[in-house]
């Protein structure tokens, strides 16, 4: 009943269709503002949580906590909802509070770009990684002391300064030729000192860094090693530069995690590498991930640089896949060169030989400013 002004009270005039759907409209527009004020207030509290707990030392994560939470919601649901549906929207409130506190921890890594901060350049002996951009190439195995000179000589003669080629190879059968041990290292380190290049070689176990680190100049985390934690931080240690690659499936958290292992023994020179993912194409080996360039760029003051050879697993496209890495921001190009790829004992269809690299080179360097060419001058 509504009171007029003769002081009677007679019926409220009923409401038409569209004034009622218009209040009703108002009272959900006002209780999504009220929803969005609480979600705020938790994820503040949930910071706070993040913060005590992180002081503390305790774990971060709770999930029997959380558990519990869910089940009290659960048990006191008046409807009409239904269980699940309760459950679930609480669930991705949770799950939204939790990728929150793993962005500050993200933001507290010390691989993390901070704001302001320049990019950072590793230097191997003389040679920079993370100015202009580079080449890092060479054979995929060191297969023999003529095989991984022609290259060095070659590689030189067109400014390449960085000779790659692996002594320890992970390989998928263990039947397939797994590499020549140290014996491989003393000749990709002989055949880059003789022609003043600084030598990239994989190692894949912690009992082997110390001799490695004697013949090379930078040190390759192959992507099958990318979660080895005791290698990241046996590397770590050992204070040459690292070349960190993507593992297979990683998440880029995931890759800097793995790099946070080696900087936080003390190791600041850190390459990542993207080398491409597995994905379900058949066209190629791997699929390159060019977003991860720019992520990454954005994410690390670390040098990016992309692995283009294992990323495509066939040389036709290499070009244009470097193009797309360093336009996105890649700071340098691994690539796999061999004088006879033919023959080579390992990943034969994706090594370039000398004439196709020199296309390669001007394909992809002949289109940067001249000032870049100077690098490979």
């Amino acid at each position: 009943m509504a009171l007029h002004d003769d002081g009677s009270r007679r019926p409220a005039p009923a409401r038409s269709p569209d004034e009622e759907l218009a209040a009703l409209r108002a009272r959900v527009d006002g209780i999504n503002g009220a929803l969005l004020d609480l979600f705020s207030e938790r994820a503040r509290i949930a910071q706070r949580i993040h913060a005590v707990k992180t002081a503390t030392g305790r774990p971060v994560h709770d999930p029997e906590r959380e558990r519990q939470m869910l089940e009290r919601l659960v048990a006191r649901n008046p409807g009409p909802l239904a269980d699940g549906a309760v459950a679930h929207l609480f669930g991705e409130i949770f799950a939204a509070n939790k990728a929150l506190m793993e962005v500050g921890e993200r933001r507290a890594l010390r691989v993390a770009r901070k704001p302001g901060q320049p990019d950072t350049v590793v230097w191997a002996g003389g040679d920079a990684i993370g100015a202009a951009p580079v080449l890092i190439a060479g054979p995929c195995s060191v297969e023999n002391a003529l095989q991984i000179e022609q290259a060095a000589a070659f590689l030189a003669s067109r400014g390449v300064r960085f000779l790659r080629g692996g002594a320890y190879k992970p390989r998928t059968s263990p039947y397939d030729f797994q590499g020549l041990g140290e014996e491989g290292l003393e000749l990709l380190a002989a055949a880059a000192h003789r022609h003043s290049l600084r030598c990239v070689t994989e190692v894949t176990d912690t009992r082997h860094v110390d001799l490695v680190c004697r013949y090379a100049d930078v040190v390759q985390i192959g992507a099958r090693n990318m979660q080895n934690f005791e290698l990241l931080k046996e590397v770590g240690r050992a204070r040459r530069p690292v070349l960190l690659k993507r593992g297979l499936a990683a998440t880029l958290d995931e890759l800097l995690f793995a790099a946070e292992y080696v900087v936080g023994q003390g190791n600041s020179a850190v390459i990542l590498c993207e080398r491409g993912i597995r994905s379900f194409g058949r066209e190629t080996r791997n699929l390159l991930d060019v977003s991860a360039v720019a992520l990454l760029r954005q994410a690390t003051a670390l040098p990016v640089i992309a692995d283009v050879s294992h990323a495509a697993g066939r040389k036709d496209i290499l070009a244009p896949l470097a193009r797309a890495a360093l336009a996105a921001g890649a700071q340098g190009i691994l690539l796999e060169v061999h004088p006879c790829p033919a023959a080579a004992r390992s990943d034969a269809q994706q090594q370039l030989d000398f004439e196709e690299f020199d296309r390669f080179n001007e394909a992809v360097f002949g289109t940067l400013e001249p000032a870049l060419r100077k690098e490979r001058a």
